[in-house]
């Protein structure tokens, strides 16, 4: 397969717009340093929706969406217990988590994330199948300024990084809403079908910043 490859090594690349159709973000290191900021467009939210699928080996903890602001380091994170073998969402630094769930490694999954302010509740869609609804906060919205990344887990505003939290392996198909997704448009993102994309992050029309090494490739996929 012909690969696309972009290698970008101890610089920041300036934030662009890019269509990631048929792309994928590799971090092929273990470091404290390499990551991906997303530049979103809106800062306040009182109910969103995440989706991304990710690859991965590793047999540790790992982040796998951090948003963080100025009052809550993890306003929005999504975060692999591997221990407890748990995923795990914190909203406004307050976590729920979600057994059970099949990560097995060196193959892709689809992990969508929603979570409304008014009702508190969190749910988890992973690889098409859905969790129980849990509460996890509620009564106030997330409110900007925003970082999102990719790559890392920030216990500060935009840095604090943990090299034995980092993410090693490749992320595609990021997509953030600002409401709730349907079942059934979530359903259609997990089957690769056509689906609404993301108001606020769309994978077609990507605004980063690439920071270290961190590549971009045509995205893995199985030839039958």
């Amino acid at each position: 397969m012909k690969l696309f490859l972009l290698l970008v090594m101890l610089t920041t690349c300036a934030a662009k717009h890019q269509d990631l159709s048929r792309k994928m973000f590799t971090f092929p290191l273990q470091t404290n340093r390499a990551h991906v900021r997303l530049n979103a467009t809106a800062q306040d939210f009182r109910s969103l929706t995440v989706c991304h699928r990710s690859f991965t080996d590793l047999k540790r903890d790992h982040a796998l969406f951090s948003l963080a602001t100025p009052t809550h380091s993890n306003d929005f994170l999504i975060f692999w217990d591997d221990k407890n073998k748990e995923m795990e969402p914190h909203i406004k630094d307050r976590k729920t988590e979600f057994g059970g769930r099949d990560y097995k490694p060196n193959m892709w999954h689809s992990i969508c994330t929603t979570w409304d302010s008014e009702s508190g509740l969190v749910q988890l869609w992973f690889d098409g199948l859905p969790s129980t609804r849990k509460y996890v906060s509620s009564g106030t919205q997330i409110t900007g300024p925003t970082i999102i990344i990719l790559g890392q887990e920030q216990d500060a505003h935009g840095g604090g990084f943990d090299i034995n939290q980092s993410f090693v392996g490749m992320i595609a198909d990021v997509h953030l809403w600002d409401y709730i997704l349907s079942s059934c448009e979530i359903q259609n993102y997990v089957d690769e079908r056509n689906f609404t994309p993301g108001n606020v992050l769309n994978w077609s029309a990507l605004e980063f910043n690439i920071i270290d090494r961190v590549l971009i490739e045509d995205k893995l996929v199985a030839c039958h």
